[in-house]
């Protein structure tokens, strides 16, 4: 009989990323280089001296809590996106959200610890993580153990080309410049998260005009895919 090994887990504190659903989140750390997070740490856990040192490494390793599907539990045959959606594999040779623990590992650029309104908080940028995820760790990226040269990546082995074409409309282009002055940085960011192409694998074969939405940041966003290309329809600032 399998003896209970049950652990508890407790977050030091949650990230705030512009990807306020999972929809058109890229599905690798890295992808999108101009989403930029803080980490913001629980009380208990925000003694800067826990921290001392962290400026001398660029990248940092997360451990989280896919917390949106965590309770749907897991199963032992996932289909990986990047396969089409089609293939099964195991799920311990993927890195589906649907696991026994539901953890996730993303490795992020370090861009430094600072305070705001008396709260520490990690800076941090191209992370794959949705807005509001339980952070479990963090350890230093190390380059000569972390990258292995010459490891097999088996049906991911290469990163995937950002081939979408990505355009603004012309009637989209004001409130693009007044988005920019509201959230600098969100004309490359909306440009890099389309370029990966987060539809859905079996949207990618329909030849129709498509539309598609998102939360993106402070902004609301709405494109059409066409012949291989998106384009952005509307651009609408949000509350929060």
């Amino acid at each position: 009989m399998t003896p209970n090994l049950a652990m508890q887990l407790t977050p030091i504190g949650i990230i705030h990323t512009p990807y306020k659903e999972k929809f058109a989140i890229p599905r690798q750390p890295g992808l999108v280089k101009e989403a930029v997070g803080e980490i913001h740490l629980h009380a208990d856990f925000a003694d800067p001296n826990a921290f001392r040192g962290i400026e001398e490494f660029s990248h940092l390793w997360l451990l989280f809590q896919f917390h949106q599907t965590v309770h749907r539990g897991w199963s032992p045959l996932v289909r990986p996106p990047r396969l089409g959606g089609n293939a099964k594999l195991g799920v311990f040779a993927t890195r589906s959200t649907h696991r026994p623990n539901g953890i996730g590992l993303s490795v992020v650029e370090n861009l430094g610890l600072a305070q705001k309104q008396g709260k520490t908080f990690l800076k941090v940028r191209g992370m794959d993580l949705m807005n509001g995820t339980p952070i479990l760790d963090i350890k230093p990226y190390l380059p000569y153990a972390d990258a292995i040269p010459g490891a097999s990546g088996g049906f991911a082995n290469q990163a995937p080309e950002p081939d979408m074409q990505v355009q603004y409309a012309a009637e989209v282009i004001p409130n693009l410049l007044q988005a920019e002055q509201r959230q600098p940085g969100i004309t490359d960011l909306i440009k890099q998260v389309l370029a990966q192409d987060p539809r859905p694998a079996y949207k990618k074969k329909q030849q129709d005009i498509q539309e598609f939405g998102m939360h993106l940041g402070e902004f609301n966003i709405r494109w059409q895919v066409k012949s291989g290309q998106s384009l952005v329809t509307q651009i609408i600032a949000t509350n929060s």
